[in-house]
């Protein structure tokens, strides 16, 4: 048979079954706009690769229009561990950047995973906001050690949403900023 005639089918017994009731699942509608792929390695930064991974999960929780994806042959994003001078990222904010984790910071007691996730929102484009509470990711170590939240509050994740809406939409010309020590 040939694969039309077979696609032909396939369609007609869906057609015909699903009206009979026979609870065929049909896959989800396509979204509009596919979320835009972020890849970030974390090879250099061997001693925290499980927080790292664990905060691109988190912003993947929280939003649908950007995903951040481990990839070490394509990164855009990429991770490394230093041991002074506090947790900074350099970054354009459109995706593209370097991340330095601070393991002096880790050993004073900031929470590694919030760190980590902290330092992925500048390069989805959120500023620092030191004044937050412990609730907003982007407040980094204005709540102290003791805040361990490591996830985006609603107003972040929607700041992302919106700024990746259709993929993302540059707001300057696109050069690289240093953002502040987390």
């Amino acid at each position: 048979m040939h694969a039309r005639g077979f696609r032909r089918i396939a369609a007609l017994a869906v057609a015909t079954a699903a009206p009979l009731g026979f609870g065929l699942a049909t896959a989800p509608a396509a979204s509009a706009a596919a979320a835009t792929t972020v890849y970030y390695s974390s090879t250099g930064a061997p001693d925290y690769v499980a927080q790292i991974d664990q905060g691109a999960a988190n912003w993947n929780a929280a939003v649908s229009d950007v995903r951040l994806v481990k990839d070490e042959g394509k990164a855009t994003v990429v991770l490394h561990e230093v041991h002074s001078g506090g947790s900074y990222t350099q970054t354009d904010g459109h995706g593209n950047g370097d991340v330095y984790l601070d393991t002096s910071q880790v050993a004073e007691g900031y929470d590694p995973t919030r760190i980590a996730a902290h330092e992925l929102g500048h390069n989805l484009g959120l500023p620092d906001h030191y004044e937050g509470p412990c609730t907003e990711l982007m407040s980094g170590h204005g709540p102290g050690t003791s805040c361990t939240n490591a996830k985006p509050d609603s107003q972040e994740s929607a700041k992302v949403q919106q700024l990746w809406a259709n993929g993302f939409r540059a707001e300057g010309d696109g050069t690289r900023v240093t953002t502040t020590v987390y």
